[in-house]
């Protein structure tokens, strides 16, 4: 990153040149720059004057301390967060830093202890207190129930940390997967149904029976079937599980520039299609997808007799 030669800057000898030249150097390197950097570009500085520097700007509060895998970095404050953080000491300054990098995927408190070297005890503090002055929040992952992550308070979290629309209050909504499911497949029938009814040549039939995932999204939309609003990728992923299902089959073809839902000069198609072969009795049984079928034996672990899945498909 930044451990790179920069141009050598001619030899500096009052404080202030020296500090703004490493502003200078900072605004370069806007991820930070370590203190082999500042070296690098005023060789002929001594270590004494480079602290002396170093400390004064830090004391001012125009650059962060941060820490990273190979030591120590200097960043140069955002005003808007040293606003913000007006009168909160180093450490809290530093946790707060630490947070705001991890961005909308949030960080977990281990993580922020081994970036900071602080005490796990300290560190409970200092986001007690960070989270009084809504300056962070902290939001459950679905990835794990009983572990939070903390970003700052304005930040909307990543659907990889609250699972998107397929979730509530961690809780997957599979009832509304499943409605979402039959809804789109439900659309793609009627298109198909209405291409058929066109009386026109078979090719000509197909292609229009095709629609676009920005219309099913669309479709959705007008049903008000959701309570969160649903996005084109959130409409891709349900036509994905009817493509696993053997219900719909997707094309590629290119677009227009400007076009609805295409990406990189390329739309998707989707259709409903109809299984060619009827899946035999014994695939439609608990049986016959059983990861476990093998080991199932009367008097076992795992027996006919205590097979909850058996029992569902027989209605006891």
């Amino acid at each position: 990153m930044a451990e790179v030669k920069v141009k050598k800057e001619t030899n500096l000898s009052e404080p202030a040149e020296i500090e703004n030249r490493i502003k200078e150097l900072c605004q370069q390197f806007p991820q930070g720059i370590t203190d082999q950097v500042i070296q690098n570009d005023l060789p002929h500085l001594e270590p004494q004057q480079r602290a002396m520097a170093l400390n004064k700007l830090l004391s001012l509060g125009q650059l962060d301390l941060l820490r990273n895998s190979s030591g120590l970095l200097y960043r140069l404050k955002d005003t808007q967060s040293a606003s913000k953080m007006k009168g909160s000491d180093n450490q809290e300054k530093l946790v707060y830093q630490i947070i705001e990098d991890a961005g909308n995927k949030g960080i977990w408190s281990r993580e922020i202890r081994f970036k900071s070297n602080l005490p796990l005890t300290e560190i409970n503090k200092i986001l007690k207190n960070l989270e009084s002055k809504k300056l962070i929040k902290a939001v459950k992952s679905v990835a794990a129930s009983k572990k939070k992550v903390y970003m700052l308070y304005n930040v909307q979290p990543d659907r990889s940390v609250t699972g998107g629309a397929w979730y509530s209050d961690q809780d997957f909504e599979s009832e509304f997967v499943e409605v979402l499911n039959q809804q789109c497949f439900k659309f793609l029938q009627s298109k198909a149904e209405a291409a058929r009814d066109g009386k026109q040549s078979p090719m000509v039939q197909r292609n229009s029976s095709f629609a676009t995932s920005h219309e099913v999204w669309k479709y959705i939309c007008e049903l008000g079937i959701s309570k969160v609003d649903l996005s084109m990728d959130d409409i891709e992923t349900i036509l994905n599980t009817l493509i696993y299902d053997g219900k719909v089959e997707m094309t590629v073809i290119a677009a227009k520039e400007g076009t609805v839902g295409s990406v990189d000069g390329q739309v998707k198609l989707y259709r409903g299609v109809n299984a060619i072969l009827q899946p035999t009795g014994l695939v439609k049984t608990p049986c016959g997808l059983c990861p476990v079928f093998h080991d199932c034996h009367e008097g076992g672990e795992i027996s006919p007799s205590s097979c909850v899945y058996m029992s569902e498909w027989l209605g006891f």
